[in-house]
């Protein structure tokens, strides 16, 4: 029955990658499927017929875009962010939103600690060197985590398997989210802190919040001036959390070490980002960290769910919030 249903709705999925195509197939047999970002106009184009859409984070659904979609009824986004899809537009003509809740969490902070381990034990300039013929250790001490202070700002699914990460480790662990998770104090001996506190006593600082107004550029120069010399960010959450240019002048006085950044602020701007990526304290990954064999798949999955939810005239499980939930703590600042 689900079979007929799907073959009699017409569902688009955008931005597949060539690989994916088969798994999409495989449930989807008659879905309409891009693998590229699409325009605007190919976009509307794309989709126009769509009563259900499944996209990813590069395809922006912005007002102008969905009033161009009066057959739309499910977007589903295979992320867990949604900041890319204008959820209130969607809301008032009538469009369930879904995206993604975890589809896996545990490989973001994996990457956090690639970033690290790679960068702080010289990795890359060690296998440089001996692919140069050199087989020497001088010059390459590296920087061990056990008794370092890592700083989370935002305790969340990803900033939790951080946590966990970080406790295996050694590493004492401080944190600033307006939700504190208690378990993360009894089970790990996160210590939860003002987002000053946070920043002065920290020797590693990983951003894991969302991409809000309250959240732009909340590692400014203010913030910069009041860290350690020398200390280690890492950002594998949103370009928009830092502000480059004061990151950059960071990096020139030396108050940062090093700047480990999965995401960057200007991602389709190159020339914009040009002297940061060169920065020879900078490492850069092409927004890789949720780029893993089961997080990726889970990502299908999980929007193949919503979509059969919605083909049987269920309620899908993943439906974003209409509302924001708030706490009873302050929010995060300076």
């Amino acid at each position: 029955m689900l079979d007929i249903l799907a073959g009699m709705t017409n569902i688009t999925f955008l931005e597949v990658d060539k690989e994916d195509q088969s798994l999409v197939r495989g449930r989807f047999p008659d879905a309409t499927i891009t693998d590229a970002a699409l325009n605007n106009k190919e976009l509307i184009k794309a989709c126009k017929d769509g009563e259900v859409v499944s996209c990813f984070i590069n395809t922006r659904f912005c007002k102008e875009i969905i009033m161009e979609l009066p057959k739309l009824k499910l977007l589903c986004t295979r992320s867990v962010g949604y900041d890319h899809i204008d959820a209130e537009a969607c809301r008032q003509s009538g469009i369930i939103v879904c995206n993604v809740p975890d589809y896996g969490s545990h490989v973001i902070a994996e990457h956090v600690f690639a970033l690290l381990l790679s960068t702080l034990r010289h990795i890359h300039e060690g296998e440089k060197r001996v692919e140069g013929g050199t087989f020497d250790y001088h010059g390459l001490r590296g920087m061990a985590l056990r008794g370092k202070t890592l700083g989370i700002i935002g305790t969340g699914k990803i900033g939790r398997k951080v946590a966990e990460i970080a406790h295996g480790f050694g590493m004492m662990i401080l944190a600033v989210d307006q939700c504190r998770t208690m378990e993360l104090v009894d089970l790990l001996g996160v210590k939860y802190v003002s987002m000053p506190e946070l920043l002065t006593q920290s020797d590693i600082i990983t951003l894991h919040v969302p991409d809000t107004k309250e959240t732009e550029h909340m590692i400014n120069a203010a913030a910069f001036a009041q860290m350690k010399e020398g200390m280690v960010l890492v950002n594998t959450a949103r370009g928009s959390l830092i502000d480059s240019h004061a990151l950059l002048d960071a990096l020139k006085s030396r108050k940062i070490a090093h700047a480990l950044l999965d995401v960057l602020e200007h991602e389709q701007n190159f020339e914009e980002n040009k002297e940061l990526i060169a920065h020879p304290n900078v490492v850069t990954t092409p927004h890789i960290a949720f780029y893993a064999d089961d997080s990726v798949r889970n990502m299908y999955t999980d929007s193949f769910l919503s979509i059969e939810q919605y083909l049987r005239h269920e309620s899908p499980l993943h439906v974003i919030p209409s509302t924001t939930v708030v706490c009873d703590l302050p929010p995060i600042r300076l």
